[in-house]
């Protein structure tokens, strides 16, 4: 599956952490570590594009002109709770600054549809928004998210979704709706079984983080 705006992780930490954290024997602790270390991998890779801003710098040696983030006290987290506050700590060491927004979500048994149940954003989304949660599945609580995201000002050019795991189905989906979302990933696994869920897969990631099993 190839999408311009799909970029699944090389990197081969992030391939070993994954592999760590799908093992079903994987303690709380471990899991929890290696989605913080994933998710700060990812945010390397998701800011790569961030602008910059000159800025004189004076060195031991001399003066030079320096490139910091033009965004440096104001990049925006959106975890989609629950599961999504687990990569937060990943962004937040690159970005000890950052602001963060909360939508929630949950999935209703029968319809198969996100259904909102909070969202709390400030009002300023005129930055860099990074829209984070483990699973990227059917997508459409990541398609329910960005189109909150928009509906209260954001732009898509802003918005990067930040995932450890997708499925096909769900990026498929996604980018039907919103062709231009950045969507960035620790890994693309196979597909979607009888019940939704990511096979291979690491099982319901937010028990896993929380030790609600």
């Amino acid at each position: 599956m190839t999408s311009k705006n799909l970029h699944v992780s090389k990197h081969p930490v992030v391939a070993d952490r994954l592999s760590r954290l799908r093992d079903k024997d994987a303690p709380v602790h471990v899991f929890r570590q290696c989605v913080h270390e994933i998710s700060q991998a990812l945010a390397y890779e998701a800011s790569a594009n961030l602008p910059t801003r000159d800025k004189q710098v004076v060195t031991p040696l001399t003066e030079m002109t320096g490139q910091v983030l033009a965004h440096e006290n104001s990049v925006l987290v959106v975890p989609i709770l629950r599961a999504g506050m687990g990569l937060v700590s990943g962004f937040q060491a690159l970005f000890p600054d950052y602001h963060m927004g909360h939508i929630g979500l949950y999935r209703d048994e029968d319809t198969k549809q996100p259904v909102q149940y909070m969202t709390k954003l400030p009002r300023d989304l005129n930055r860099p928004i990074f829209l984070v949660d483990p699973m990227l599945a059917t997508g459409h609580s990541t398609a329910k998210a960005v189109e909150i995201l928009l509906n209260a000002g954001a732009k898509m050019a802003n918005i990067h979704a930040v995932t450890l795991i997708s499925a096909p189905e769900g990026v498929k989906f996604v980018h039907g709706v919103y062709p231009d979302l950045a969507i960035y990933t620790g890994a693309l696994d196979s597909h979607l079984n009888e019940h939704a869920y990511i096979v291979p897969g690491l099982g319901d990631a937010g028990d896993r983080l929380f030790g609600t099993l």
